[in-house]
C-alpha cells in the first residue's frame, strides 16, 4: 500500500486555482470547525501562531475528515521541525524566510528520504505511516511530499530565480507583510511600490512554471493578484475571521440600543 495521495499536489501539477484559509487558534476544536467551512485548503500555522508538534498533530487528527487539503507552516526552514511535522502526518509544508537557492534545495532535501534526501528514516512508529498500516509509505512519500517555500523579503527577491530553478519546489508564496516591512513600508501591504513589486514577482513565479502564491484579505487586491497569476490565495485568517464577525455583531446591537 502506497503513501495517500497529495491531492493538493494534483491540483498544483493541474493548473487549478485553489483558496485557502491560516489556522492560527492552535487548538483542534477550531480546526476541526474551519474544516467543515469548504475552503480548498487550510494552513496550520507555528511560525506566529503559538503550535508545537502536539497541537499540530492534534489539528491533523481533527481535520482528518475534512475535504480541505492540509499544510503546515513550520516556524523555521529546519530540517528537524519538517521531519517532525512530516511524521505527525503533513504532506505539504510551507517553509518561511526562504532567501536562497541553497536554502530552498535544503528544505527540498529536508523533506525527502535518503539517497537523495536527509529525512529520517523512522515512519515505522509514526501517524504518517499509520503506525505500519501503510507498508510501502518509505519507498513512495516522496512522491507525495509538497513544498511550498515563502520569498519575503529583499533578499528572497535577490535569489528568485535561484529559487524558481530548484526541482522539488512546488509553490513560491509571497509574504507581503514581510515583503512591505523590508522595503521600508511597514503596514503598507497596497503601497504601489510594494503592490507593483509583488505583481512582478508573481508573474515571474508564473513564468518558471512554479505556482505563484499569496495571501490577502482585501478582495479588490485579491483579484489584482490573481490577475497577475497567482494560484494559491489565502483569503481568510480564522482569528480575523471571529473577531470581524463578533465586533459586527457587538457593535450592531450595542450601539443601537439606548443605555
Amino acid at each position: 500500500m502506497p503513501a495517500p495521495i497529495n491531492t493538493l499536489k494534483q491540483r498544483f501539477k493541474s493548473g487549478d486555482t485553489t483558496f485557502g484559509c491560516w489556522l492560527s487558534f492552535a487548538e483542534a476544536g477550531p480546526a476541526e470547525v474551519m474544516g467543515t467551512a469548504g475552503f480548498d485548503w487550510l494552513v496550520i500555522d507555528s511560525e506566529h501562531a503559538a503550535n508545537d508538534v502536539r497541537s499540530i498533530r492534534n489539528q491533523l487528527m481533527a481535520l482528518q475528515s475534512s475535504p480541505s487539503s492540509i499544510i503546515v507552516r513550520v516556524p523555521v526552514g529546519e530540517p528537524w521541525i519538517i521531519k517532525q511535522a512530516l511524521d505527525v502526518g503533513a504532506q505539504t509544508i510551507l517553509v518561511p524566510m526562504v532567501e536562497s537557492g541553497e536554502q530552498a534545495r535544503q528544505m527540498v532535501r529536508a523533506c525527502t528520504y535518503p539517497p537523495n534526501g536527509i529525512r529520517g528514516v523512522g515512519a515505522t512508529a509514526t501517524r504518517s505511516s499509520r503506525f505500519s498500516g501503510i507498508p510501502d509509505y518509505t519507498e513512495t512519500a516522496n512522491d507525495q511530499i509538497s513544498l511550498i517555500v515563502q520569498v519575503e523579503n529583499r533578499a528572497g527577491l535577490a535569489a528568485l530565480d535561484d529559487i524558481l530553478a530548484v526541482d522539488g519546489v512546488d509553490c513560491v508564496f509571497i509574504g507581503p507583510a514581510d515583503l512591505a516591512a523590508d522595503l521600508g513600508y511597514p503596514g503598507q501591504l497596497t503601497h504601489p511600490e510594494v503592490h507593483e513589486t509583488i505583481l512582478g514577482v508573481l508573474g515571474r513565479i508564473r513564468d518558471a512554471g512554479k505556482v505563484p502564491g499569496i495571501l490577502s484579505l482585501s478582495e479588490e487586491v485579491t483579484e489584482s493578484y490573481l490577475a497577475a497569476g497567482a494560484r494559491f490565495v489565502a483569503v481568510a485568517i480564522d482569528v480575523i475571521t471571529l473577531i470581524r464577525a463578533a465586533r459586527a455583531t457587538a457593535q450592531r446591537w450595542i450601539s443601537a440600543t439606548p443605555t
